[in-house]
């Protein structure tokens, strides 16, 4: 089946109720207000989910890990995140986002409460596989902002949204810090006490749409006619390498550039957190450029750009300028990609069945972040070098970015 049937399919189909929904008050106060309770959950889950990768090269040092036990530590959170948008994305298509997303804050509250008081290798993969929970925000702000905003806004409105992976940057920035001058446990004991507060905040303020498209049927039903659709796994791909980019860099980027530059943990957090800040802010330019030229054309430039920036990094410059402006160039490229992607998913998607394909094209995003830490770790294990797992992603972008254009180029020629 082309992607443009499916498209079309999809297009002809609306569930009841979904002509309204997104076009009730478009651009409204409700409308921002409910923009920016989504990202500011979407940032503090985010933190949340993020405390370990900062941490990871202390707990290295401290518990004599390998490299490969260092990179599952940091990735077990990824995998669970990503994994856990698919149901959640489903509860969120049936219920809201006004339920879920108090429920996914105060279930995140646990583990970071947990890692204040545990210490060793086995307890905490225990906990990071839960500290996933905080990951699968993603899924529930989604629909909640395609609802409230019309087609011609959404990509931008998504993009903004997308800012509140910028929790991933507050963790870098503080969480070491935090450790190293108040105590080990005040980052969590804040970050909980944070999310309470949201938990709180959303329960009172958030609202889904009037008028909102519900499904019908069991979630694996609706899981099961999403994943029919060809345009949902070409868009797993895309995402997978754009936004599971990004999340591979700022889950291993402190480890990376602690054992290729020599940095020590304060300053490869720091350096890290300007990764994140660039890709956040590019997000939404991704979003608004897609919004005004096409989707289609975004990735390829996008996925092109992060394939030559790889194929420098791979030889590991100097980290003044050449390395600097490699990784912070991958930063905005892969953030630029993310929003692109979804203001895709934004065009495409039936309109009662956001969540269920955010959900999937979500998770395959994280699983694209959980892969590549593993693989450096291995490849730096065996080889003494990362410049094997840089080309692999040089490979795998340059790929995306032939595949966006051949393969999707129809999508583009069908909405021109």
């Amino acid at each position: 089946m082309s992607i443009a049937r499916d498209s079309a399919a999809s297009a002809t189909t609306p569930a009841p109720g979904a002509a309204r929904a997104g076009t009730s008050t478009p651009g409204s106060s409700q409308a921002t207000l409910q923009l920016a309770l989504a990202t500011l959950g979407f940032l503090v889950n985010f933190w949340a989910w993020a405390l370990l990768g900062p941490l990871g090269p202390g707990i290295k040092e401290r518990l004599d890990l390998s490299f490969a036990a260092q990179s599952l530590l940091v990735a077990v959170p990824v995998v669970v995140g990503s994994l856990g948008r698919v149901p959640v994305g489903a509860l969120t298509d049936r219920y809201g986002a006004r339920v879920v997303f108090p429920l996914v804050t105060l279930a995140t509250i646990v583990p970071v409460l947990t890692l204040s008081v545990v210490s060793s290798y086995p307890a905490l993969i225990i906990t990071g596989f839960f500290l996933g929970i905080g990951g699968t925000a993603f899924a529930v702000g989604v629909p909640l902002v395609s609802g409230w905003y019309p087609p011609a806004r959404r990509g931008f409105a998504i993009g903004v949204f997308g800012v509140g992976m910028g929790g991933t940057a507050i963790a870098n920035f503080t969480t070491v810090r935090l450790a190293d001058t108040y105590g080990a446990r005040t980052p969590f004991l804040l970050v909980a006490a944070i999310l309470a507060g949201y938990a709180i905040l959303s329960f009172l303020l958030l609202r889904d749409v009037p008028g909102r498209a519900r499904p019908t049927g069991s979630a694996w039903q609706r899981l099961s006619t999403v994943g029919r659709l060809t345009v949902t796994w070409q868009l797993c791909f895309l995402y997978a390498v754009g936004f599971g980019g990004f999340v591979a860099f700022s889950v291993y980027l402190p480890a990376y550039l602690r054992t290729a530059y020599g940095l020590d943990a304060g300053d490869g957090a720091l350096r890290t957190a300007g990764f994140v800040v660039l890709a956040v802010a590019a997000r939404p330019l991704g979003g608004w450029l897609s919004d005004r030229l096409h989707p289609v054309p975004v990735l390829v430039w996008c996925f092109g750009g992060v394939a030559a920036f790889a194929v420098v990094q791979a030889f590991q410059p100097t980290l003044m300028p050449v390395g600097t402006v490699a990784l912070l160039g991958m930063a905005v490229l892969l953030g630029a990609a993310s929003g692109a992607v979804f203001a895709l998913v934004g065009k495409v998607a039936p309109a009662d069945q956001v969540g269920a394909v955010t959900g999937l094209v979500g998770a395959a995003g994280g699983l694209g972040g959980f892969v590549p830490p593993l693989v450096m770790g291995w490849v730096y294990g065996s080889q003494g070098s990362y410049a094997i797992g840089l080309m692999l992603l040089s490979d795998v972008a340059l790929a995306a970015a032939v595949f966006t254009a051949v393969k999707m180029a129809g999508l583009a020629a069908r909405e021109s």
